[in-house]
């Protein structure tokens, strides 16, 4: 009986590519992060460089980890699956975004790069739109991100914030996820679920912010590798790119 479960343990291990557990072998000591990789790699088909990138940026211990109230908003097991669906911090593979980077030019950055945003976001995640539109009242108002989670059932709003948390974003984000139910929302879906990526957050303050909404929000950092100070060196700044565009300016 203990050899037939530790069979079953070692399951994923077995059904994944031969170099696929080479990597798992090189990269990682302990055994219960090598079988969470190859479960992870089996269910969500990662290639190689995927898997390489994924060991490297610590995903197992990221999956799971952003502040969050579903519990208190979200029935189980969607509480659960909603939490397992989230991290902190992500991780963008952004290549050659410049410090001083404004939120439209992070959300052009990743939808230029959608693929392998959606690889860090995880699976499941269906691209909806970009600046989705949502008329309330006689105003306009505009969602940085829309995805449509097919293993929740539901649509998650995200928030792109080049800065840190502030507690109104909670606030701006519960008037969007009402107004998503209110308006795009299918009878047959789940309530839907926000996402505040932040470059920094005091956890603390994500807490706070998050208590008494009755809409459910995860907050989350993100983050992108620094590039090598030569090739950063070689890239001229957004405000140089502005100039020689002249943008912000006007022409003569």
């Amino acid at each position: 009986m203990q050899e037939s479960a530790g069979q079953i343990l070692l399951q994923p291990v077995a059904e994944i590519p031969w170099f696929h557990n080479v990597i798992l072998n090189q990269k990682l000591k302990s055994p219960a992060q090598r079988l969470w990789y190859a479960k992870m790699t089996m269910e969500q088909g990662w290639s190689r460089p995927v898997l390489i990138q994924k060991i490297e940026s610590d995903l197992y211990h990221r999956q799971g980890k952003a502040v969050n109230n579903f519990k208190a908003t979200l029935p189980p097991p969607q509480s659960d699956l909603a939490e397992q669906a989230v991290k902190d911090p992500y991780v963008f593979d952004l290549m050659a975004m410049a410090e001083g980077l404004r939120e439209r030019e992070l959300e052009a950055g990743l939808i230029d790069q959608i693929q392998s945003f959606l690889i860090e976001l995880g699976v499941g995640f269906a691209f909806v739109g970009r600046q989705v539109r949502l008329e309330v009242g006689d105003k306009e108002y505009y969602i940085d991100l829309l995805f449509y989670h097919l293993r929740l059932r539901c649509y998650i709003v995200v928030e792109l914030k080049t800065g840190e948390f502030k507690p109104e974003y909670a606030g701006k984000m519960n008037f969007y996820l009402t107004a998503v139910d209110e308006r795009l929302r299918h009878a047959d879906d789940k309530p839907s679920i926000g996402l505040i990526l932040c470059k920094a957050k005091h956890r603390l303050t994500a807490e706070y912010a998050l208590r008494g909404i009755s809409t459910p929000i995860g907050v989350a950092d993100w983050k992108a590798p620094a590039l090598p100070e030569p090739l950063r060196r070689s890239l001229p700044s957004v405000a140089q790119l502005e100039a020689e565009l002249g943008v912000g300016g006007h022409n003569t």
